[in-house]
């Protein structure tokens, strides 16, 4: 039994006893799936199901960083300051990273530049939690945005004008290539198959570096070795690899899991030798991760979704190692499948045999250094 292992094994055994038993989600899939059509129908989570799983928050004292969710208002499926404050609010959440999630776009004006909108929405949600009359929570201390780095050298007056629009707060960039054969599409195509080869896109990719900005790699499972390619090719951009690299569970990959483990592995394992790439642990509670949370009669527990998903954060855990790792929520896409609090207890059960300070970092520490976010 490795040290990663063994130290698992028994804090998980503790806190077993301690705790007790885009667009939205995958912004739609393709018509005709049943899956798909049963998600469409709930892209909004289920506030009266996720009670059925109340769980008290493990430690509320643990300081954390919330490195990852979204914020928007559509119809039937609002998400904005108060609604994220209500779900933070029996763990220690200190500060958020909001990313992007094509939200608030400019209506108008140079097609290129309509996703600053986002970043002045964000900014405007940032300012009112920093009034400290909605809580201590500081919420959208950093902001990642959007931008075509299709465009190549072209993208440099958008980098700009997204750093114009929040000098203080905008840390990144986070175009999707999140590319996968049907039925796993989103609405909005993420681009060409390959495009983190792109010669394109690669020459746009170069200009953060110039501005300080950190690139969102969120990628399935299947192109996590095109995101290593990129890392090598740059080495002093860094790199967040998001959502475990979309280990995917829904068809063609239905009942596969074992066989999308074993291949996913060696690819991290590629991705990790990499030192400017780092971790968010967390976002495979969507529906293309394939657990079907969403369609059981109640929500998840925490000791669940420990037993559901510890193989993957364990090896991420080894790979990484704590100080290239945090802990995301990904909210509101995976609170289609359970709540804040049961989520953030699933973490700390699955650290509990860490020690302090390799906890701090994957809560707090590590999400505070990458992102360059103040003390609150």
């Amino acid at each position: 039994m490795d040290e990663i292992t063994r130290r698992r094994f028994f804090g998980r055994a503790g806190t077993y006893a301690l705790g007790g038993v885009a667009g939205s989600l995958l912004p739609g899939l393709v018509p005709g799936y049943a899956r798909a059509q049963r998600t469409r129908a709930a892209t909004a989570p289920r506030q009266d199901w996720l009670a059925q799983a109340s769980e008290a928050a493990l430690e509320p004292d643990l300081p954390i960083i919330d490195p990852h969710h979204h914020l928007w208002d559509r119809p039937g499926n609002r998400y904005l300051l108060e609604e994220l404050l209500e779900d933070t609010r029996e763990h220690n959440v200190r500060q958020t990273v909001f990313v992007e999630c094509t939200s608030m776009y400019r209506a108008d004006g140079p097609e290129e530049l309509r996703v600053v909108g986002e970043t002045e929405f964000v900014r405007g949600v940032a300012a009112k939690s920093a009034s400290g009359q909605y809580g201590e929570t500081r919420v959208a201390t950093g902001i990642v945005g959007s931008a075509d780095l299709l465009l190549g050298d072209r993208v440099v007056p958008v980098l700009e004008a997204q750093l114009a629009a929040s000098p203080r707060r905008f840390r990144g960039i986070r175009h999707r290539a999140a590319w996968a054969e049907p039925p796993v599409v989103a609405r909005r195509p993420a681009g060409p198959e390959h495009l983190l080869l792109d010669a394109d896109f690669r020459r746009g990719y170069a200009h953060l570096r110039t501005y300080g900005l950190s690139f969102e790699g969120w990628v399935y499972h299947t192109h996590i070795t095109d995101l290593a390619d990129l890392a090598g090719a740059f080495p002093d951009t860094t790199i967040i690899f998001n959502h475990l690299g979309g280990p995917i569970g829904i068809e063609p990959y239905a009942d596969r899991r074992d066989e999308v483990f074993a291949a996913w592995k060696p690819a991290v394992a590629e991705l990790a030798k990499h030192q400017n790439v780092v971790a968010k642990i967390g976002g495979i509670q969507m529906v293309v991760n394939g657990y079907g949370w969403h369609e059981r009669d109640q929500p998840p527990t925490s000791d669940q979704l420990v037993e559901a998903n510890h193989q993957w954060y364990d090896y991420m855990f080894e790979q990484f190692g704590p100080d290239r790792c945090m802990f995301e929520s990904n909210f509101p896409v995976d609170k289609l499948s359970c709540s804040y609090t049961v989520l953030w207890n699933q973490f700390k059960k699955l650290t509990a045999g860490f020690s302090a300070t390799e906890r701090a970092a994957m809560f707090h520490d590590t999400a505070k250094r990458v992102y360059r976010l103040p003390q609150v």
